[in-house]
């Protein structure tokens, strides 16, 4: 399958290599946080590619949440139970929960459908930084530190109307952001078309930890940064 070539199988479990989770990062998703570098101190598997993962394992269903609640690095292991009910969880191989998942409605194994909601899904949550996390920071005239930018993945859930999906698109439909003091809540939500037709919607949730005063010059000159980075990288992964 698609996704076969960003995650391996070992006798324990599952392992995300560096490699494979920095390649799916900037190839698929088009993010080049320095969180998901091979050579990264703070190294973490990207959570869309646990989204992924999880699709690709277990189906497509027609109403799905995801809940992140731990860090994936270079040395977990993870455990997928052999028959995902309506809820489970990703654990690692001390048993700790990384990732909860629900689902419900009628469920697709359909591979083509499969790989374009991961590629489309993948591709608009990528963009959230800076393009649509920036904008939200100068309205609220707060930003996270440059020095230890902290934006968690939270949350993702969706609900489609139909799983025979012809011609996807993932379209930002409204985004916000809640701050409470030195912390916010992210909120993007997103439609998703077939054909050009609503065929559902959905939310994802990050958290922004350490804030700040907005500063334009600092905040301005680490997008400028990631945006060299990106231009410096992308061909590559393309």
């Amino acid at each position: 399958m698609f996704l076969d070539k960003y995650f391996e199988h070992c006798p324990e479990g599952v392992v995300i290599s560096p490699d494979q989770a920095s390649a799916f990062a900037k190839g698929i998703c088009g993010d080049f946080n320095p969180i998901h570098d091979p050579e990264a101190k703070r190294f973490c598997v990207p959570g869309d590619l646990l989204f992924a993962l999880v699709v690709t394992y277990y189906g497509l269903s027609q109403k799905m949440e995801f809940r992140f609640t731990g860090m994936v690095n270079d040395k977990t292991i993870l455990n997928l139970p052999k028959d995902g009910q309506s809820e489970f969880a990703i654990t690692d191989q001390q048993g700790k929960t990384l990732l909860e998942v629900s689902r419900g409605g009628p469920r697709s194994d359909d591979e083509k459908v499969i790989e374009s909601v991961i590629r489309h899904y993948g591709a608009f949550s990528g963009q959230n930084f800076p393009t649509l996390l920036m904008p939200l920071m100068l309205k609220h005239q707060v930003m996270f530190n440059p020095a230890r930018p902290l934006v968690m993945y939270d949350s993702m859930s969706f609900q489609l109307e139909s799983l025979d999906l012809a011609n996807l698109g993932v379209n930002l439909k409204e985004t916000t952001l809640d701050v409470q003091g030195k912390r916010a809540d992210e909120h993007l939500h997103f439609e998703f078309t077939d054909s050009g037709r609503i065929v559902g919607q959905g939310i994802k949730k990050a958290i922004l930890g350490g804030l700040k005063p907005y500063d334009d010059g600092a905040i301005g000159a680490f997008a400028e940064d990631y945006e060299a980075r990106r231009q410096a990288l992308q061909a590559s992964f393309l």
